[in-house]
């Protein structure tokens, strides 16, 4: 399913913790893992070093690729390694995009060293902006890694920016033979149809299109010759929602589109997508259409 994972990689805690998931998923899928180091151009890092000027990030960059690359050997993964320097969000979704790379693979913080020029609003920026699949882990004591994944929560509200993430989650889950937790979340602050505080009948209409969305997520695993399918429908904070799924389904990761649309979109609005990266105890994989 995957051939090329890039692994932005700052040698901080919580890279060196994804590092581990992204050589599972590699291992799995047989892929090769491109390790990238951003050597931030907006930091001051030139310095003389015996009368030679030299760029301290790039030379901390080479030394922290080659610890991973060490690692990916030991762990019998393909890969190779490059350090670049550049603005870090923009620079990694370029680079994932000029190298036809399949998956991003990032951590959304970390807890020393370089961890803020990689991680939290770095992440979510590439969330926001690349158009390959990014699978982010928060790397806290609640966060859990397991891989092969048993269980997916697959959230929908049957737009076509939720539809992508549909179709990557019922793809992984048919490779991995995964049970999808389909599941779509009727806000009870806002409704959905019409933008405004709903009346029972909108009520009603929230939820036949949640069960609608449903429908359509099973009638698509069939095609990907996914089994198991379980469907929820629930009500409140779609985010809170997600969370409470995966934490009463102990499942494994979510993916969800990164996208929405206004005007139509029910639940994924790229906000949900981006709280549910920052607050997921399991990995999140966005997708955008």
């Amino acid at each position: 399913m995957y051939d090329d994972v890039l692994l932005p990689f700052d040698g901080s805690d919580g890279a060196a913790d994804v590092l581990e998931h992204a050589a599972d998923i590699a291992r799995f899928a047989d892929a090769t893992v491109h390790v990238l180091f951003v050597a931030d151009t907006a930091r001051d890092s030139v310095t003389v070093i015996e009368g030679e000027t030299v760029d301290a990030l790039e030379r901390r960059g080479e030394r922290v690729v080659s610890e991973a690359t060490e690692e990916l050997a030991a762990a019998g993964v393909d890969h190779d390694a490059e350090v670049r320097q550049g603005n870090p969000a923009p620079t990694i979704v370029d680079h994932a995009e000029r190298e036809g790379h399949d998956l991003i693979v990032m951590p959304t913080r970390g807890r020393r060293g370089l961890s803020r020029r990689l991680l939290g609003s770095v992440s979510e920026k590439v969330v926001r902006n690349a158009s390959v699949p990014v699978l982010t882990a928060r790397t806290r004591p609640d966060e859990r890694l397991a891989f092969p994944y048993e269980g997916i929560v697959v959230p929908t509200d049957g737009s076509v920016g939720a539809d992508a993430g549909v179709d990557h989650g019922l793809a992984l889950a048919a490779a991995l033979d995964a049970t999808v937790h389909a599941l779509a979340v009727v806000d009870d602050a806002f409704d959905p149809l019409e933008g405004l505080l709903g009346t029972d009948a909108d009520e009603d209409e929230a939820t036949a299109a949640a069960n609608a969305a449903l429908d359509d997520v099973v009638a698509a695993a069939e095609e990907y010759g996914v089994d198991r399918v379980e469907r929820h429908v629930e009500r409140g904070d779609p985010v809170e929602a997600i969370r409470d799924r995966v934490s009463a389904d102990g499942a494994d990761a979510v993916v969800m589109g990164a996208t929405g649309e206004h005007g139509d979109d029910r639940v994924l609005l790229g906000s949900v997508a981006e709280r549910t990266v920052r607050t997921a105890p399991v990995p999140v994989l966005t997708v955008r259409e």
